[in-house]
């Protein structure tokens, strides 16, 4: 079997160079994952273009990662989890925020709206529960908010799957192990 190895800035093509040279100056560092999945420029511009305009969306810092965090749980990536565990702490949540979302819930009534929606769609492949739906609603979100949120599911589901089918090197800490 193929063993896909993360690529030097000289193994892809030049649109991909060039994104990997804005990632190096806003991010100091090329992610491993990005740098995977820049085998496709087309598949690293689709993917960075509908994740910055997502990110100027109605969702925070915070809650995206929490989106993150739930997503990546779900579908058990290593890799996304630490990322985005590391990133949840830069945007102000705790380690304990972290594992409390993982799990499944947390005390902030938004950020737990948001989770258990999160769950519920990956959980039912998009026929969201009406209960999480009516408490993502009561929470204060309406549905373009819906439409973000499964922008965002879509996202993570994909950086999760190139993980899964490359499994490359985490290149962050490790997020903690969740015990239940």
């Amino acid at each position: 079997m193929k063993t896909i190895t993360v690529p030097s800035i000289e193994q892809v093509d030049p649109e991909s160079q060039s994104m990997f040279e804005q990632m190096k100056k806003r991010m100091g560092k090329v992610p491993n994952l990005y740098a995977t999945m820049g085998y496709s420029s087309h598949g690293l511009k689709g993917f960075i273009d509908f994740e910055t305009a997502l990110s100027k969306g109605v969702f925070t810092g915070k809650q995206r990662e929490a989106i993150a965090l739930t997503v990546s749980e779900i579908n058990h990536c290593d890799y996304c989890l630490a990322g985005h565990t590391a990133m949840a702490v830069r945007n102000g949540l705790s380690i304990e925020d972290t594992l409390k979302i993982r799990s499944g819930g947390i005390e902030d009534k938004k950020l737990d709206a948001i989770i258990k929606l999160s769950k519920s769609i990956i959980d039912n492949k998009g026929h969201a529960e009406d209960q999480y739906l009516e408490n993502f609603y009561s929470a204060g979100f309406d549905e373009g908010a819906l439409m973000e949120l499964i922008g965002f599911i879509s996202l993570r589901i994909f950086t999760n799957y190139v993980f899964a089918a490359t499994n490359i090197p985490i290149d962050y800490p490790l997020a903690p192990i969740l015990t239940e």
